[in-house]
């Protein structure tokens, strides 16, 4: 985060703090492993610390701090980077004892949404979030932002310091941030509320688990795919002709990652509005990872705190064709005997995922009888538009209609004259009064 652009590859040494009484974790400097390959930084070391509580003004202990200063030397590391989060003091104590800059988790993960950003929704998003981390650690790197400009309304004058003067445009920015972004939330609401004619699938999920992947199999998107984490962060939605079904939209979202920083989840509102709006989530893991059930918890905590987790969900295990055995996909089915198994890449699974999504969807529908007066055609054609008309029954001046319909059009049917039940299958009626539409 804020580098300097003649700045030459970095090499890191990588911090970890665990509790004694946390869940036992194999290898837990892996994912932060991986975030620094995705940032482009060299990993030549690895510390990690059991200790119950951080200490106040280092975060380490002072052995441990003594043990990473001879590590870094040692290495060459020019960056530390902790897999926890730092206060603004701990960072800059950390820093005057290593003599190397620290960063901190969610210092890292910004670092990567930044160069990853391609549109102007997403540009916009990180830049917000990047600044409310960084106002309250100004002291350390207020000559990154932005210069005293002279002349500026509403400054007070020469004397004032360089550090008052880019708080007070750092939070000027963040309010005509938070005001954009609001325009474009309000925006995205909309299109996405159009588009409910259609049923919508959205793809959620933690990072590099195949979604963008598994939208290219199943719709023929071209989206940007690499194995890295967080490789794409902008929503893409497009038609897909579910078998057995017809054409619902599917919708690719930013991965997930665990302890994703709030201000990322606060300054994506308008791109995770797709999977708020969605009639079902289709919860992607990647089941060859050895880290697979902390992987899926933590994906299901952050679709908590989006506050989608009453939505209709569907646990897809991808990358079973990277399994060396199926031991794992066994103790993976039996913890969630629901979710269905497949590969995105080699095809393997995807005709009993497309029998899944349907499945679910219906979940979502009634099939009813619909009886009103022949003269409304403004009735019959919405139940044409927005559902599936079986059959009509003509008696006298009455039509009764069977269909099947989205719970959420069924509000729209009560009005006077209208008659709303739920379909009995009683056997068919004589044949001269029915018009089988089917």
């Amino acid at each position: 985060m804020y580098r300097d652009e003649d700045d030459q590859a970095e090499s890191a040494v990588l911090v970890a703090m665990v509790a004694p009484d946390g869940p036992p974790r194999e290898r837990p400097l892996e994912e932060l492993a991986g975030l620094a390959e995705a940032a482009g930084v060299e990993v030549v070391g690895q510390l990690t610390q059991r200790r119950a509580q951080p200490v106040a003004g280092t975060y380490l202990g002072h052995g441990k701090i003594d043990e990473l200063r001879r590590l870094v030397e040692f290495s060459g590391a020019n960056l530390v980077i902790f897999d926890n989060d730092l206060s603004p003091a701990q960072t800059r104590n950390l820093e005057k004892a290593l003599e190397v800059k620290v960063l901190d988790r969610t210092e890292l993960i910004l670092d990567i949404f930044a160069s990853r950003a391609q549109t102007h929704q997403a540009r916009l998003a990180v830049e917000l979030a990047q600044l409310e981390y960084a106002l309250p650690r100004l002291k350390r790197m207020w000559t990154h932002l932005s210069r005293q400009q002279q002349g500026g309304v509403g400054l007070r004058g020469p004397g004032e310091q360089q550090l008052e003067v880019d708080r007070r445009l750092a939070a000027r920015r963040i309010r005509d941030l938070r005001r954009e972004l609001a325009v474009i939330e309000r925006r995205k609401q909309r299109e996405v509320a159009a588009r409910r004619e259609r049923m919508t699938v959205s793809l959620v999920g933690y990072t590099n688990a195949g979604k963008s992947t598994l939208m290219n199999a199943l719709t023929d998107a071209d989206v940007f795919v690499e194995d890295a984490l967080f490789a794409t962060l902008d929503t893409r939605t497009r038609r897909w002709q579910l078998p057995g079904w017809g054409p619902v939209l599917l919708s690719d979202t930013v991965g997930f990652i665990r302890d994703l920083p709030h201000h990322l989840i606060e300054s994506f509102k308008a791109t995770l509005e797709e999977a708020r709006q969605a009639d079902l989530l289709l919860h992607v893991a990647d089941a060859s990872n050895p880290a697979a059930f902390e992987q899926i918890s933590a994906a299901y905590r952050v679709i908590e705190e989006i506050g989608i987790q009453k939505k209709d969900t569907l646990l897809v295990l991808n990358k079973v064709d990277a399994l060396p055995d199926r031991t794992r996909l066994d103790v993976l089915a039996g913890r969630y005997p629901n979710a269905v198994s497949i590969s995105a890449r080699s095809g393997r699974g995807m005709a009993a995922l497309a029998v899944a999504v349907s499945e679910a969807l219906s979940r979502g529908f009634a099939e009813v009888d619909v009886e009103m007066g022949v003269e409304n055609g403004r009735l019959m054609a919405f139940l044409a538009a927005h559902g599936e008309v079986f059959s009509k029954q003509y008696d006298d001046s009455r039509v009764t209609v069977h269909c099947r319909i989205a719970h959420r059009h069924l509000g729209q049917l009560h009005e006077d004259g209208i008659i709303v039940r739920p379909h009995a299958a009683t056997g068919s009626p004589p044949d001269e009064a029915v018009e089988d539409v089917a």
